[in-house]
């Protein structure tokens, strides 16, 4: 009996060791996931993820439903659409350049630029890793299926201060990303509801004139299962052209652009920066395309001149790419700096000799906020 006892005693002895053992295996720290995402990061190939994207950043939360596709070595196509105001552009890098797409339009922006590997954007993955793998003073902690970091945002905007990444504990897949300012205000929120690496694509996915194409035909490019290929893919694009040199974009529009010209009418941001009154609003053209301009004064002073161009020609810029969340925007001039991007047919130009970059996206993004209304 007492033989028995001993056996049994011992037996326990022996599961209660295995088990805390494989307890104290299965609990990571922050050590072992950086290493971790690290040869994730070297590794990765290709990925596909969709969600949401919420901003912040004016009066009201503007909401993109957002789809992410990346393949080795540098080819990207994000497409944000702003459901509410039925909206959509497509950023697309490929070896032509970098293209915003405005597909329901016909028209597309083209520059050179080796975006996004020079600045952080919250919806792609390797911005994310990189951040939490660049900061040595990263917060570590995680619940029942994610692992959870707190780090310095690494993104152009200098009023974003600090992210949290949430990453499935299966296989490092983003969750969710929250995006604060120096109060500890979420600016910018992503929430990923499908997000799969090693995803097989076609080999036009990330096609100019294929994007433009298949989204005005609403048959949007899709993945390849299998090796799978679609038969009869539309080649021709009745969009934008481009031509081979690298140099020069082109946007072309149809001739609704010619009615709709004459009726964007003013879109006035709903933000100003503190001593900043608005001065006046003149009408003028730009060749043979109406605008006006806004001029405000004050503490800084700045113009903002909007206008739909039908046909335009535009010269790549020699400038630098900034996320102005919603879209791309190409930031030029050294003394004189002007923020230049497009947003449903409309182009706008922000000028200024003293406007803070921070500032020039707030009211960027406070134009975006108003249009549709």
């Amino acid at each position: 009996m007492r033989r028995f006892t001993w056996v049994v005693a011992l037996v326990m002895i022996c599961l209660s060791v295995v088990v805390s053992g494989c307890g104290l295996v299965g609990k990571k720290d922050a050590g072992s996931v950086v290493k971790d995402l690290d040869g994730v990061r070297s590794k990765l190939q290709s990925y596909h993820g969709k969600g949401k994207m919420t901003l912040n950043t004016g009066q009201e939360p503007q909401e993109y439903d957002v789809e992410v596709c990346y393949m080795e070595p540098s080819y990207y196509r994000i497409v944000l659409t702003n459901a509410k105001k039925d909206i959509t552009q497509i950023v697309l890098r490929n070896d032509d350049g970098v293209f915003v797409l405005t597909p329901h339009l016909n028209k597309s922006f083209r520059f050179q630029s080796d975006w996004p590997e020079n600045q952080g954007q919250v919806y792609l993955y390797q911005s994310l890793v990189d951040s939490i793998l660049m900061d040595n003073e990263r917060q570590f902690t995680s619940d029942e299926q994610s692992y959870v970091f707190d780090v310095v945002a690494n993104y152009q905007n200098g009023s974003l201060a600090r992210q949290k990444v949430w990453l499935d504990k299966k296989n490092y897949a983003p969750q969710h990303v929250e995006v604060s300012d120096a109060n500890a205000n979420v600016m910018v929120m992503v929430k990923f509801d499908v997000f799969e690496f090693g995803t097989k694509f076609e080999k036009d996915h990330f096609d100019m004139q294929r994007n433009m194409t298949s989204w005005n035909l609403m048959t949007q490019p899709t993945m390849a299962h299998h090796g799978e290929t679609k038969d009869g893919a539309a080649d021709e694009s009745q969009g934008a052209s481009t031509n081979g040199s690298g140099a020069k974009g082109t946007t072309s529009g149809t001739s609704k652009d010619a009615a709709k010209q004459q009726s964007f009418g003013i879109i006035q941001p709903n933000y100003m920066p503190s001593g900043v009154k608005k001065q006046d609003v003149t009408e003028l053209m730009l060749g043979e395309d109406k605008a006006v301009m806004l001029r405000y004064s004050g503490a800084y002073n700045y113009t903002l001149v909007e206008s739909r161009p039908v046909t335009k020609t535009v010269t790549n810029l020699q400038g630098d790419i900034l996320d102005l969340g919603f879209t791309l925007g190409v930031m030029t001039g050294d003394a004189q700096k002007t923020l230049t991007w497009t947003y449903d047919g409309v182009e706008f130009r922000l000028s200024t000799a003293d406007l803070p970059e921070t500032e020039m996206i707030k009211v960027a993004q406070a134009v975006q906020g108003e249009m549709g209304k």
